[in-house]
C-alpha cells in the first residue's frame, strides 16, 4: 500500500520527527477527533465533526490537514465517524477500520480514498507510526482503543468503554500521554434528566467510565514518565469539568503529570513530547 508523505514545514507538529505531537480536536457526543504527529507523519484517530469544522479546528492550531496521511476509526458511532468520507476523498487518505465496524458503519463513511482493514490485537504501521489497536468494552460493532508510539514515545486512547478490562490496562501502561475517558459524574447522572434506560445504559459495562472508573485507572497507570492525561468525553449533561478534574487529581498524589479537560468546542491544547 502506498502511503501519502506529509510535508515537512514550520509549525507546531512539524520537525525533524523526534517529537510527538497530540491534540484533542473535539471531544463528546457531539464529535469526536484526536491528531498525533511525529512531523513525518499525521493521522487522526476519529473524525466525528464535519470534514469543514475538523480543517478549522486545525487550522485554528496551526495544524495543516493536508500533512495528514490517514484516518484511524474506533468505531461506528456517528460521533466517531460523521467526517471520515469527506476527509478520506477531500485529502486522499486511507481510512483504517477493522472489518465490524466498517459493515457497522454502512453507508454513513461513502466512498473512501482507500481502506485498511485492522484487527484488534494485532499491532500495524502507519508511516513512522507504530499503532496497536486493542479490544474494548463499548456498545458497537468491534471497538478499539489504541496506542501509538514513536522514537520510544507512547500515546494511549481509551474512551466510549464501560470498563477498564486488563486488556485495557495492560495495552496503556508506560504512555507517555494518556487520553481517557471521564465521561460522568455518578451522582449527576442519576439525579439527571435522561431516561432511565439511558442511564443503565450509560454505567453499564459497555457505556461510559465514571470520573471515579478513571481515577482507579490513572491510578494504576502513573509511572514517572507520565507526562500528560487528557480527560476526554466529557458528558454536558452529566459531568462538569471541575468535578472531573477534582476526582482524578486526587489519585495523582502531587506527580507532576499535567492534568487537562478536553472539550466538546475546543478540544485540547497542541501537547509536544521533547
Amino acid at each position: 500500500m502506498t502511503m501519502k508523505h506529509s510535508n515537512e514545514t514550520e509549525g507546531p507538529a512539524q520537525g525533524d520527527g523526534r517529537r510527538l505531537s497530540v491534540s484533542v480536536l473535539a471531544s463528546g457526543s457531539r464529535g469526536n477527533a484526536t491528531y498525533i504527529s511525529d512531523g513525518r507523519t499525521a493521522i487522526l484517530i476519529d473524525a466525528g465533526l464535519s470534514g469543514v469544522e475538523i480543517q478549522r479546528r486545525m487550522a485554528r492550531k496551526g495544524l495543516d490537514p493536508g500533512s495528514l496521511n490517514a484516518i484511524l476509526v474506533s468505531h461506528e458511532h456517528a460521533d466517531h465517524i460523521h467526517g471520515v468520507g469527506v476527509l478520506s476523498r477531500r485529502f486522499g487518505l486511507t481510512v483504517y477500520i477493522n472489518d465490524g465496524t466498517r459493515q457497522a458503519s454502512g453507508k454513513a463513511l461513502g466512498k473512501l480514498h482507500g481502506i485498511f482493514p485492522f484487527s484488534c490485537g494485532h499491532a500495524f504501521s502507519i508511516g513512522s507510526l507504530a499503532i496497536h489497536p486493542f479490544s474494548i468494552s463499548h456498545d458497537a460493532e468491534d471497538p478499539s482503543g489504541f496506542t501509538i508510539s514513536c522514537n520510544g514515545a507512547k500515546v494511549g486512547v481509551a474512551t466510549d468503554l464501560g470498563i477498564a478490562t486488563g486488556v485495557v490496562k495492560t495495552h496503556l501502561q508506560a504512555c507517555d500521554i494518556l487520553i481517557l475517558e471521564a465521561n460522568h459524574d455518578p451522582q449527576m447522572l442519576i439525579d439527571g434528566p435522561y431516561p432511565w434506560p439511558l442511564k443503565q445504559r450509560i454505567r453499564g459495562r459497555s457505556g461510559h467510565l465514571s470520573n471515579d472508573d478513571t481515577a482507579l485507572l490513572l491510578e494504576l497507570l502513573q509511572h514517572d514518565r507520565l507526562a500528560h492525561v487528557i480527560l476526554a468525553h466529557l458528558s454536558q449533561e452529566n459531568n462538569t469539568p471541575e468535578k472531573a478534574r477534582q476526582v482524578v487529581k486526587t489519585v495523582l498524589n502531587g506527580a507532576s503529570v499535567r492534568l487537562h479537560v478536553a472539550s466538546q468546542t475546543a478540544g485540547s491544547s497542541v501537547l509536544t513530547l521533547r
